[in-house]
C-alpha cells in the first residue's frame, strides 16, 4: 500500500510531524514501513511553460522549433523531438540549470544550427513510470490543462514534491488499504482527531429506481449490492491533482469517471465499478452464478470461460462483469457515455479470491474483497463517488439507491480485564490509559471494576478475540516501553553440533581454496539421476512431475553442477570452480522413504593459476582437484586414515580417476569427466569430485595429542624402485610405510618415469624417505637396518627392483 503523505493530511492533523517521523512512528505501532520515496528527489526548476509558436525545425524532419513562455520578461526557444508538441499547449519545462532524475542536467545546446534553451519534458522524464502515464500522453510531452498557471512549479503540480510511504501490510489489516483507514491508524498513534470525507450532495428529483432494478440470486456470496445513477456526464480528463495522486498510488488515470471509481477504492478502500447504463441492454442488474462454460469478454479484451462457482453482474440475461474482479468490454464506460451506473457491493472474499486465482486476474479490487472490506462503507463510498462525478464530470444524479440488501451485520463485542492485559504484557497500566488507548482506537468501551466491554468496529476484521485486544494496547501503548525480562529456568549454552562445526569448517575451506558455491535442484530427469551415483538404486520418482526433466531425485549431485559448468562456459566464464554441500535420495522400495544422504561434490575447468606478470598459467588438473580433497581431509582430521585407488568409474576417465577409501569403505572418487562426457556437455577437461559427507563429518578422532619439536636431525634417502606398470604408488607407499615402522616419518613421491630407457611393462617412482628418532640421533647402522628392512618388503610384496 502507498499512502501519500500529503493526502493523508486532509484527514489527520499531522501536527508538523514530517514523513519520516511518521513512518518510524507507524512502523513502532505494528505496521512496517518498507521506505519513504519523494520522486523529485534532486529535481528542480521545472515550470509550466506556454507555447507561443510551433513549426518544423527546418534541418530536421522529426524536430520541432518552438517559442515558450516560462514566465519570464521573454520567452524562450526550445528545440523539442516529441511527436504531439503543438501551438497552445501548456507543458513542462526543465530551464537551462534544471536537473531531471538521475542527476540530468539541462544546459543550453544547439540542435541542427538552432539553439535551444531548455527541455519540454514528457512525464517519464520527470520520473514517471511509462505504465502510469495516460495512454494519450504515453508516447510524448505531457499537456497541462488550460488553466494551469505559467510559471508554477510543475513538481508541486504533478504531485511529486510528495513523500509516499510504502507500507508492507501482513494480511490480516485490510482495514489499512485506503487511506481513511491509515487515517484511523495514524489518528490513533497521535492521538488525533480524523476529518471524514463530505458525501452529501443534491440529488435530482427522478429517482434511480425509475431507471434501474437489482436483483441478487447468489445471497450468500453477495449479500449488499447498491447502484446509483449519474446521467448528463461529460467523459474527459479527470483533474490534475486526481491524476497526480492516482499516479503516486501507482494508478493510471483514464477519464474522470474511470479515475473517480479508482480514486475512492484508494480513499475508502471499497472497490466500486462504473457501467455504461446506455449498453446495458435492459433496466435490471441480476447478480448471480455464471452457468458451466457462460462466456464473458472482460475489460482486458480476453475472452473468459466461466464455471457454475464464478459470480457475475448480469443484465439479467448476459454477463456484463467478473463481480468483484473486472468489467466486461461491452459496457465499458468510453467517451460517448451519457449515463452511469454505479455498482457499489459486498462481496464475499473466499468467492472472488477463486474467480481471481482461476483466471489469473489479480486487481486492486479483488486484492481487497480477498482480504475483507468495511461493509459499512458500501453506501458512503459510493455517495462520496457521485457526488465527485456531480463536480467533475457535469453529472446529474439521480435521487436515492436500488439495492438488494441481505447483510446482517453482527458486532464484535469482548471483554477482558484490566489484570490480564497487565499479566500477559508484563506491564502496571492502569485503566485510564487503556480506556484512553481504546478511545483513540475509535473502539466503543465501558468499564465496570476493571473489566472492559469493548465494541470493535466492522473496519477492524482482524479483531475477533482477547488477545487481539492485549495486541492494540500494547503497540499503541509501545512496543519499546513493555519491560524486558531474561527467560527462567536451567541455562544452556548454545553451540554447534558436530556435525554442524565440520560442514561450516568444510565450506571454509574449500571456498579459501578458491571454489564458489552453489545450490543445485534435487530433482532430475530419469537418465541423469544415476549418473556418477556412489550407490546405484532405482531412481526415486515423483508421483506428479512438474516435466520430464524434473521427474526423479538425483542420487548424485554431479549431473546438476555439470549444468551450472556448462552454462557459465556459454556466456564466456572460462575458469570455473564450484562446489556444493547437499542431500541426494536413494530410494528404499515402493512406499518407503527414500534415504537422505549428505554429499560434498565439486565440478572444476579452466586454469587454476594465471599470473599475467610472470607469464605463468597453470591448467585445471587431476592433483588440483585431487589436493583440494586432500587438504579438506585434513582439515577434518582423517587425512592419514583416507586411501587413493586407481578406479574405473561410467562416465570418467579410465587413466585419470581415483576412489577414495576410508577405513575400508569407499567414501567417494575425484577425476577428470570423460571426453565423450565433456563433448556432450561443450566442455574442456573438467575435473569432478563427489564424497560421503556423513562418514568424515562424525568420523572418531582420536584424543589430539602435542609432541615436542624434534631435538634430533632426521635423516633421508631417496630411493627408485622399478615395478610393472600395473603397481601403483600408492600400493607401493603403503607397503614401505608397514615396513619402516616408528622410525619412518615422511614418504613423498618425487618422481614417476616410464621412457626408452625403461624396459617394456616397467615404470620407476622415486620416493623419499624420512627417518627420525625423537629420543636420539639415528646411527648408520640403525637406519641401514630399517632401510633394508623396507626395500625386502618392496621387493617381496610388489615385485620391486632398485633401479641402477
Amino acid at each position: 500500500m502507498l499512502v501519500s503523505y500529503k493526502w493523508l493530511q486532509e484527514y489527520v492533523d499531522l501536527a508538523g510531524i514530517s514523513a519520516n517521523e511518521l513512518a518510524e512512528k507507524i512502523t513502532r505501532s505494528g505496521i512496517e514501513v518498507d521506505g519513504v520515496e519523494q520522486k523529485s528527489a534532486g529535481v528542480k526548476n521545472i515550470v509550466v511553460g506556454h507555447v507561443l509558436e510551433c513549426e518544423k525545425h527546418p534541418e530536421a524532419d522529426k524536430l520541432n522549433k518552438c517559442l515558450v513562455d516560462v514566465g519570464e520578461e521573454e520567452p524562450i526557444q526550445i528545440i523539442c523531438g516529441a511527436p504531439n508538441v503543438a501551438k497552445g499547449q501548456k507543458v513542462a519545462v526543465a530551464k537551462v540549470g534544471a536537473v531531471l532524475p538521475g542527476n540530468f542536467k539541462i544546459k543550453k545546446a544547439k540542435l541542427r544550427g538552432e539553439v535551444s534553451n531548455g527541455m519540454i519534458c514528457s512525464l517519464q522524464e520527470l520520473g514517471i513510470e511509462g505504465k502510469l502515464v495516460s495512454k494519450e500522453f504515453a508516447e510524448g510531452i505531457f499537456v497541462f490543462p488550460g488553466n494551469a498557471e505559467i510559471g508554477a512549479d510543475v513538481l508541486e503540480l504533478l504531485n511529486l514534491d510528495d513523500k509516499v510511504l510504502e507500507l508492507d501490510l501482513t494480511p490480516n489489516r485490510a482495514d489499512a488499504l485506503s487511506m481513511l483507514g491509515m487515517a484511523y491508524e495514524t489518528a490513533a498513534i497521535l492521538d488525533q482527531e480524523i476529518k471524514l470525507p463530505e458525501t452529501e450532495l443534491e440529488s435530482s428529483s427522478e429517482k434511480a429506481e425509475s431507471y434501474i432494478a437489482v436483483k441478487v440470486e447468489a445471497s450468500e456470496e453477495n449479500p449488499l449490492y447498491t447502484a446509483k445513477v449519474i446521467r448528463n456526464v461529460k467523459i474527459g480528463p479527470s483533474p490534475l491533482w486526481m491524476q497526480a495522486r492516482l499516479m503516486s498510488a501507482g494508478i493510471r488515470p483514464h477519464n474522470n469517471v474511470v479515475d473517480i471509481t479508482n480514486y475512492i477504492l484508494l480513499e475508502y478502500g471499497q472497490p466500486l465499478h462504473a457501467f455504461d447504463y446506455d449498453k446495458l441492454g435492459s433496466q435490471e442488474i441480476v447478480v448471480r452464478l455464471a452457468a458451466e462454460g457462460e462466456k464473458l469478454v472482460t475489460l482486458d479484451g480476453m475472452e473468459r470461460t466461466l464455471t457454475s462457482e464464478q459470480m457475475v453482474i448480469t443484465n439479467g440475461s448476459m454477463p456484463i462483469a467478473l463481480a468483484g474482479v473486472m468489467g466486461g468490454e461491452y459496457t465499458e464506460v468510453s467517451n460517448e457515455t451519457t449515463t452511469v451506473l454505479l455498482e457499489s457491493a459486498y462481496f464475499s472474499g473466499p468467492s472472488v479470491r477463486a474467480t481471481s486465482k482461476h483466471h489469473g486476474l489479480r486487481s486492486e479490487a479483488s486484492t481487497r474483497y480477498e482480504k475483507g472490506v468495511d461493509p459499512t462503507r458500501v453506501r458512503p463510498a459510493a455517495e462520496r463517488a457521485a457526488k465527485l462525478m456531480a463536480e467533475l464530470a457535469g453529472g446529474e444524479v439521480l435521487a436515492g439507491r436500488v439495492e438488494a440488501d441481505y447483510l446482517t451485520l453482527e458486532p464484535v463485542t469482548l471483554t477482558i480485564t484490566l489484570e490480564k492485559i497487565n499479566r500477559v504484557l508484563g506491564t502496571d497500566i492502569i485503566e485510564s490509559e487503556v480506556m484512553a488507548i481504546f478511545r483513540r482506537l475509535q473502539f466503543e468501551v465501558s468499564v465496570v471494576e476493571s473489566t472492559f466491554t469493548v465494541t470493535v468496529p466492522p473496519r477492524r476484521g482482524d479483531i475477533k478475540i482477547e488477545e487481539d485486544l492485549i495486541e492494540e494496547v500494547a503497540r499503541l501503548y509501545g512496543y519499546d516501553l513493555l519491560p524486558k525480562t531474561l527467560p527462567k529456568g536451567a541455562a544452556t549454552s548454545g553451540g554447534l553440533t558436530k556435525g554442524q562445526g565440520k560442514r561450516r569448517s568444510a565450506r571454509d575451506f574449500l571456498e579459501g581454496a578458491g571454489l564458489f558455491q552453489t545450490i543445485t535442484y534435487s530433482l532430475t530427469s530419469e537418465e541423469k539421476s544415476a549418473r556418477f551415483a556412489l550407490e546405484t538404486r532405482e531412481p526415486v520418482k515423483l508421483a506428479m512431475p512438474m516435466s520430464e526433466e524434473h521427474s526423479c531425485l538425483r542420487m548424485s549431485m554431479i549431473p546438476q553442477l555439470l549444468e551450472s559448468v556448462s552454462y557459465n562456459i556459454a556466456r564466456q566464464q572460462e575458469t570455473v570452480a564450484f562446489y556444493e554441500i547437499g542431500s541426494i535420495f536413494l530410494n528404499n522400495g515402493q512406499n518407503q522413504q527414500p534415504d537422505e544422504q549428505e554429499h560434498i561434490a565439486g565440478a572444476l575447468t579452466g586454469l587454476w593459476v594465471e599470473n599475467a606478470w610472470q607469464g605463468e598459467k597453470k591448467p585445471v588438473d587431476f592433483y588440483v582437484a585431487k589436493g583440494i580433497l586432500a587438504g579438506l581431509f585434513a582439515r577434518m582430521g582423517v587425512a592419514d586414515k583416507v586411501e587413493w585407488r586407481a578406479a574405473k568409474i561410467d562416465n570418467m576417465h579410465p587413466g585419470r580417476t581415483a576412489e577414495i577409501v576410508l577405513d575400508g569403505e569407499v567414501i567417494g572418487f575425484v577425476g577428470e569427466l570423460h571426453p565423450t562426457m565433456e563433448k556432450a556437455l561443450d566442455l574442456k577437461d573438467t575435473y569432478v569430485f563427489e564424497i560421503k559427507a556423513e562418514p568424515i563429518f562424525h568420523y572418531d578422532l582420536p584424543e589430539l595429542k602435542y609432541v615436542p619439536i624434534p631435538k634430533f636431525p632426521s635423516i633421508s634417502r631417496d630411493i627408485a624402485l622399478v615395478v610393472d606398470t600395473t603397481v601403483t604408488a600408492g600400493t607401493l607407499e603403503g607397503i614401505i610405510q608397514a615396513a619402516g615402522g616408528k622410525l619412518l616419518k615422511s614418504i613423498k613421491v618425487f618422481d614417476i618415469y616410464e621412457g626408452e630407457h625403461m624396459q617394456k611393462g616397467k615404470k620407476s617412482i622415486a620416493f623419499s624417505l624420512t627417518y627420525a628418532n625423537p629420543e636420539k640421533t639415528l646411527t648408520d647402522e640403525e637406519i641401514i637396518k630399517v632401510h633394508d628392512k623396507v626395500l625386502a618388503a618392496v621387493k617381496d610384496q610388489a615385485g620391486a627392483e632398485l633401479r641402477g
